[in-house]
């Protein structure tokens, strides 16, 4: 089961005496989705550790054979759970997220928890206002339907193409497709885009916190899921903190740009900020 592997990984983080780096994955994908950039960080130095998120299964198979796993999954939920864990590690972490998941290690990092954190093409909380029609879009297979907030969504082969891979060619796209996507939970889908109407929303992040630690935002100028006029509002309220806080954006590239052929360049750009900041 992913969480007793995610506890192996904290005791092997532990035991190494090597900086840690905590991945956290988003929507339509898995802890394995990071295993190349894993391997990158730990010939640099560093202990990578991958979580799951509650339930995750183990494989892309095993995601397509029992989709219902995912259902009902709430931001504050995942929060709470990747929360847990880090707190088993002996030291905080350098945190690093993608989509939702960057979004969560944004949360994670306002709750102190962070010795660093990278957060790429980051789903937006509450405060963030840009919403640009891609961004509509991309979500559309999940807000289309009222009862999704309750599902696990899959996406087809043409929704991952415009979300994720509209930068690469038709081939990669569907290769990126059969490796990595799996169903995703309806409700955080639901929760960022009502999180500026509900005051009580769990998309939410304290970007105030004195611990909160040096942050860097990486975005690009083609991704539909994630458009950098939301990177860059997440930037600005980000800002407000004392700590550092940068943007940088990877030119040419969608929302794949943590799995698709050009991952090196996007896991090069999240060292270099590790390696200055933890």
């Amino acid at each position: 089961m992913t969480f007793t592997h995610d506890l192996e990984q904290i005791e092997r983080a532990n035991s190494s005496g090597r900086p840690v780096v905590v991945f956290v994955h988003g929507l339509w994908l898995l802890p394995s989705s990071w295993d190349r950039w894993a391997e990158h960080f730990a010939a640099a130095g560093y202990a990578p550790v991958l979580l799951g998120w509650p339930d995750d299964p183990d494989t892309v198979a095993e995601a397509q054979a029992h989709p219902e796993v995912f259902a009902g999954k709430s931001v504050g939920q995942i929060a709470d759970h990747l929360a847990g864990l880090i707190g088993k590690l002996d030291q905080p972490p350098a945190l690093v997220g993608h989509s939702f998941g960057g979004l969560l290690v944004q949360i994670l990092a306002g709750r102190a928890l962070a010795g660093a954190t990278v957060a790429i093409s980051p789903a937006p909380f509450r405060g963030v206002l840009p919403l640009p029609f891609a961004a509509l879009r991309s979500s559309a297979p999940v807000l289309g339907n009222p009862a999704n907030a309750h599902r696990a969504v899959p996406l087809t082969y043409e929704q991952f193409r415009y979300a994720f891979a509209n930068r690469v060619d038709e081939d990669e796209a569907h290769a990126l497709y059969t490796e990595f996507c799996v169903p995703g939970a309806g409700k955080p889908i639901f929760q960022a885009a009502t999180a500026n109407i509900n005051p009580w929303t769990e998309a939410k992040v304290d970007t105030h916190h004195p611990g909160r630690g040096p942050l860097l935002v990486v975005s690009t100028d083609h991704d539909h899921t994630v458009p950098y006029a939301i990177a860059r509002a997440s930037h600005a309220k980000q800002a407000q903190n004392a700590d550092v806080t940068e943007l940088t954006s990877v030119p040419g590239r969608g929302h794949s740009l943590t799995i698709d052929a050009g991952w090196r360049e996007v896991a090069d750009v999240a060292l270099e900020f590790v390696r200055r900041h933890h």
